[in-house]
Order: C-alpha cells, then structure tokens, then sequence
C-alpha cells in the first residue's frame, strides 16, 4: 500500500532469515521475502541478505529479486558468483568483515553499497574515510561480548557523525525499546533507541547525551521522539539486519507508530 510505511521507518530492516538464529532455508526464505515485498509493509523491509557461498543456489522463483551480498568467502570469488546470478536478481548492496586493503582491491568490481564490518573504536572509522566505504557494526550476537554497551555504541554513532558518514548494524536489534531477553540474559538495543540516538548525534550532541537516549527504556518518550522525526529520512543509520521481520513490525504496530491503512 503506497504511503503506509513513514520516511523514518522505510528500508529499516534487511531480512536476514537465512542467517542464525533463524537459519532459514534458502528455498523458504525467497518466497517468505516475496510475501513481505507484496505486503502492505513492503517499503519497511529491504533487500533479501544471501551470503555469497550460497549464491549458486539462489532460485529467484517469477519476477525479479533484490539481495545484499553477504561475503563470506574471500572477496575477489564475489564478481564471478554475482555474474552467474539468474538475470532477475539484482544485488544492491554488499556487506563484508574482510580487511579494508584486501576488501577495496575485489571492490573495485562491484556496482553497489559496500558496508564494511568494522570494530568500535574512532581508528576504524578514520580508516574508512575516502574509500566509500559504509561502517557497519555488530550489536549482538552468541555471548554477552557481542552487545557493545551504550557508551561504546554512542561513540560509534557520534564518530560517524562527526565524519559525516552513515552507518548500519547488525544482530540483536529484535525489539523496538532496550530490553533485556528473559532466555539469554543479554541486554539487547532497541532499535527505537537507536533511531533517537542517531537523531541526537546528527544534531551534535556529545557521547554521554546518546549514550542516555541509548540505555533508555522508556518507551513513551521513545515514541515521542520517534513521532517527531517521522516523517523525515532515518539521520545517519542506513538499517539493520534481522533474521526476523515479524518482531520490528509487531513492534512498531503495537506502538501506534505503523498502521495498515498508513494513520499514525
């Protein structure tokens, strides 16, 4: 339905349900992303995530399919596996955790986005700088370590503001407000929060002040916020990638902040 899905929340979330802790398989995972194209919250998600050792067996099915490369083999196997891809398939970008030299020399071949999986920490974020490169940073994962605290996710948000570089994350962001899940234990961030936060790093503020708006859970101020910036595109963060499309969406209609019939 055109006009459903708000500036602020359009292109949020890659599906990555081929990737744990969904591991879909890929022959359900196309026709599952077909169906989420076709919906009514269709411009809510963005492109099918395949990693490229599993290229050879994407089967597009009727009509064309865009995807994110996931590069999980060494870069230069990348162009050749994205050139025998059926010709309704179109990549439209590529994610990496490769060294930057080795990344920017296979790179070189690729006609779309590249995000480069870096560490936190403000010497990655200067290293990217000139190669059009776009950061991406891991917010979850198996173990506690994988989930950055909120200072050291402020500071990856402020850094890039300041380079006037956007990023994207990925893992863990399932819900909507900061919470802490009742299985694992571990602290997830809610990807509300990550919304206000990089509205605050865009607009200058300091690391303590993202990092508060980071550790909140209030999820009326949250909505608040995001109410305020609704209308206009995400400030710095490109989006996220999850394995689940169902938890973003119940989310965010629950809220009151995504409707079927497009009224906030």
């Amino acid at each position: 339905m055109s006009g459903a899905i708000p500036a602020l929340l359009r292109g949020l979330v890659d599906d990555a349900a081929v990737f744990p802790p969904g591991n879909a398989a890929l022959d359900d995972a196309v026709p599952a992303h077909r169906g989420h194209r076709a919906s009514w919250y269709s411009e809510l998600v963005g492109p099918l995530l395949v990693p490229a050792t599993r290229l050879r067996d994407l089967a597009p099915g009727r009509g064309e399919l865009e995807i994110g490369v996931v590069v999980d083999c060494e870069p230069e196997y990348v162009a050749e596996a994205v050139a025998a891809l059926d010709e309704r398939v179109t990549v439209v970008q590529y994610e990496s955790r490769a060294a930057l030299h080795h990344l920017a020399a296979a790179a070189k071949e690729w006609d779309a986005p590249v995000y480069a999986e870096v560490p936190f920490g403000e010497e990655p974020l200067d290293a990217l700088i000139g190669t059009g490169f776009i950061p991406k940073f891991r917010t979850g994962g198996p173990s506690a370590e994988f989930f950055p605290p909120p200072e050291v996710l402020a500071a990856a948000l402020v850094g890039c503001a300041r380079r006037s570089m956007r990023f994207k994350l990925t893992a863990g962001l399932h819900r909507a407000v900061r919470n802490t899940d009742p299985e694992s234990g571990f602290v997830h961030h809610g990807f509300l929060n990550v919304m206000a936060a990089a509205a605050e790093a865009a607009a200058d503020a300091g690391v303590g002040r993202v990092a508060e708006v980071l550790a909140s859970t209030d999820a009326d101020e949250l909505v608040e916020r995001a109410r305020s910036l609704i209308d206009r595109p995400r400030p710095l963060w490109t989006g996220y990638g999850s394995c689940s499309i169902a938890e973003p969406l119940e989310d965010l209609t629950e809220l009151n902040l995504l409707t079927r019939g497009g009224n906030r």
